[in-house]
């Protein structure tokens, strides 16, 4: 039977153990994140892409290339101070940085700063645009033209019921300045005037 060691000794040496640890680094790791943490508007925004839509009402599209192809962002100006709603209508034309995305078939559009975004389908005949497959009117289609020119895409709605036509509305409302370089020399050398919110636009 082996001896009782007394408590003075088994004190010092519990202290010994403790000063090691701190001594040679073996620390305690720092507490995790939280994991609800808000996502930042650029994991969002390419979260978003990284997305394909549902055929809730059409086939998805042939993924082709079109003339509208491409990203870009508006900025509109904030009549009043944003409300906090754990519910936002879809669509509603919130003031400062908006983002879209046009492609091969697929729509993608983000307002940053409340976070809410959308995905969708697109088919591209002439200067008509149809959009299909929104979450946020699944059972509905939008009918537009369409026209780009001097760096800016410019809708104009025939019919689009979607969202109250809260989706027409933010379309139209502001042309969208596209984040295409406007030649080769710009796009090497990205000397020319690129519209906020292009820094994280994907290649195309």
């Amino acid at each position: 039977m082996s001896p009782k060691i007394p408590l003075r000794i088994r004190v010092a040496a519990a202290v010994l153990m403790l000063w090691a640890a701190g001594r040679f680094g073996f620390t305690q790791s720092p507490p995790a994140e939280p994991q609800n943490r808000e996502p930042s508007a650029r994991e969002v925004w390419s979260g978003l892409l990284q997305r394909r839509p549902y055929p809730y009402l059409v086939p998805l599209p042939k993924p082709e290339h079109s003339p509208v192809d491409g990203t870009y962002t508006k900025v509109v100006a904030s009549a009043s101070d944003r409300v906090h709603c754990l519910r936002c209508p879809d669509y509603a034309p919130e003031g400062g940085l908006w983002k879209l995305n046009l492609s091969r078939g697929t729509f993608r559009v983000l307002h940053p700063e409340s976070r809410w975004k959308s995905i969708g389908t697109y088919i591209v005949s002439g200067d008509r645009i149809l959009l299909a497959n929104d979450p946020a009117c699944q059972g509905e289609l939008g009918l537009y033209r369409w026209r780009l020119q001097e760096g800016e895409l410019v809708f104009k709605v025939i019919d689009d019921p979607c969202a109250i036509k809260l989706r027409a509305m933010n379309l139209t409302q502001h042309p969208w300045r596209t984040c295409q370089p406007p030649n080769v020399e710009a796009a090497v050398t990205e000397h020319w005037p690129k519209p906020e919110g292009c820094d994280d636009a994907p290649d195309h």
